[in-house]
């Protein structure tokens, strides 16, 4: 008896972890092989998670509500209630309980195609069925089956010699295949509901290994056929020569479609403009340079028709992907905006004296001279030592119960605009920084967040935000708070305006501050009193040392 530890997959996209939502098996059970066995949800959805192996469930790696980890133990199956293996060549494991039911099960792995007997012997010596994105079964583990298809294909062939299914199994490896290549239970359900045949489609993994991205290009493409075929009506549109079209979801005004299976054939996984609806530039990729994808054609017309939106009648520019750091960001911005209900304050404050300040210091020591971000730094920190409710997280337990959390110490982020998107590096206990060592440590962190070299540390972990959008020539905005901080307080730019000063009019050099904060932590007063407060340090730096 052996016991076969499955390991959580890589569900797809460099995803890294999964919470179980409900077990499908108990422990004891018996299972065989791509039976769901666990429905677990990720960043981006919740599926359901065959097991590579058959036999009886041994362990549960997991209560439901766990957090599991890619590669982490999920579930081990125990194969020793299986009887023992017949010698070989009597074909005895192909009359076992349950082997018609493996055949059948096969042949609906091949999704709608129906392979030979020498096919299946093929298939049996690659692989144990169905393939999740980021794993597979081993041969050892696909063994029982390549001798149960074996000995089914002798019975077929009349008691055929091991070494003629040797020769049979040579020929067909260096034959090129006819069957599209198994593809994972996840994709194929997600063919199946969107009414792609999987014959047609043309796979991009290796060996020709029909993916996920491949199915959703199909998907796209039939999508597209048909809005263009009920935008169009019954009238030319022009786009293309009008020319007899096969029956099928062929749209009109393309172009007639090639024979079933070549590319661009409905069904494949070609390109073309989004429809009605569809997400906009920043959604799937369509892959490929301009708008072609993985089977896409080279027909001029299809290649017109397929660079133009059909919802705006305007041509794409291009289809840029979110992923990566712009995903992060949309993700990070969506989920503030969804769950912080925030509330604005601003204050337009006279700089003059904080500006004449700094211009002295430089005069005496130019080496050592604190930048204004890092003056305003200073009286940031100082304001949250005096105001601690915006210096807070608001916590919400499994039961829904909530707290506040306050800290003793203030990690201050600063909003970056690098090349690869807005990053948000940390210093770490900036409260006990002097304006001089805040101005050391915010060029470090900027230069290596501009450069995309910081470090998770260095990009997690901030307990309130500065965000100096003046160095964009803005004069204000209305900050989104860096979730799950609390608030974040906004600068724009310096510049020269009329102010009133002792009574009498004069110019100025003025700006605006903005803070943003979450009103379940605390209420206006403290929101505005943090930002007077840190107003009359900028109106008056020299008499704020005394406090800060």
């Amino acid at each position: 008896m052996s016991i076969n530890v499955f390991n959580l997959p890589d569900l797809g996209e460099g995803l890294t972890e999964a919470d179980i939502l409900r077990w499908l098996v108990a422990e004891g059970d018996t299972v065989t092989m791509d039976q769901p066995v666990v429905e677990v949800e990720t960043a981006k959805s919740a599926v359901e998670v065959p097991t590579p192996f058959e036999g009886v469930v041994h362990t549960l790696h997991g209560a439901e509500g766990d957090t599991m980890l890619v590669g982490q133990p999920l579930i081990s199956v125990s194969d020793g209630v299986e009887a023992p293996a017949s010698p070989a060549g009597t074909g005895s494991d192909a009359d076992a309980p349950g082997a018609e039911h493996a055949a059948s099960y096969r042949e609906e792995e091949l999704a709608g195609t129906t392979p030979s007997a020498e096919e299946a012997v093929d298939e049996a010596e690659e692989s144990s069925g169905n393939v999740l994105i980021g794993y597979g079964t081993s041969a050892a583990s696909s063994s029982r089956r390549r001798r149960r298809k074996r000995g089914a294909a002798a019975e077929t062939a009349g008691a055929a010699p091991t070494g003629a299914a040797a020769h049979t199994h040579d020929a067909l490896t260096e034959s090129p295949r006819l069957a599209p290549s198994v593809i994972s239970p996840l994709v194929r359900k997600l063919a199946r509901e969107h009414g792609v045949d999987v014959a047609t489609v043309q796979g991009s993994g290796p060996g020709g290994l029909i993916m996920r991205r491949d199915v959703l290009a199909a998907i796209e493409q039939v999508e597209d056929q048909r809005m263009r075929a009920d935008a169009a009506g019954p009238a030319p549109t022009g786009l293309a020569t009008p020319g007899p079209v096969a029956p099928g979801p062929a749209a009109t005004g393309a172009p007639a479609p090639p024979p079933p299976g070549a590319p661009g054939a409905p069904g494949a996984p070609v390109a073309g403009p989004p429809a009605p609806g569809a997400p906009t530039p920043g959604g799937p990729a369509l892959g490929g340079p301009a708008h072609g994808g993985p089977g896409a054609g080279g027909d001029a017309a299809a290649s017109s028709s397929a660079g133009v939106d059909s919802r705006t009648g305007l041509p794409l520019a291009a289809r840029e992907p979110v992923k990566g750091v712009r995903k992060h960001i949309a993700d990070a911005m969506t989920r503030s905006r969804t769950e912080i209900p925030e509330a604005t304050v601003w204050v337009d404050v006279d700089a003059t004296e904080l500006l004449n300040l700094r211009a002295e210091l430089k005069a005496k020591d130019p080496q050592s001279t604190p930048s204004l971000l890092a003056l305003i730094a200073r009286f940031t920190l100082a304001g949250l030592r005096k105001y601690p409710q915006l210096n807070t997280r608001l916590d919400t337990a499994e039961d829904g119960s909530r707290s506040i959390v306050r800290f003793d110490g203030v990690n201050l982020g600063i909003a970056v605009e690098s090349e690869r998107g807005l990053v948000v590096p940390n210093l770490r206990n900036a409260d006990r920084l002097s304006a001089v060592e805040l101005t050391t440590a915010m060029r470090e962190v900027i230069d290596v967040a501009r450069s995309g070299k910081a470090s998770p540390a260095q990009l997690s972990g901030s307990t309130f935000t500065l965000n100096n959008y003046g160095v964009f020539g803005t004069d204000g905005a209305t900050p989104i708070i860096n979730h799950p901080e609390s608030a974040i307080l906004g600068i724009g730019r310096i510049i020269d305006k009329p102010w009133v000063v002792n009574g009498e009019l004069a110019v100025r050099k003025v700006t605006t501050i903005t803070i943003a904060f979450d009103h379940r932590v605390c209420d206006g007063g403290a929101a505005g009193g943090f930002i007077r407060f840190v107003a009359d340090c900028i109106e008056n730096p020299v008499g704020a040392l005394t406090q800060i």
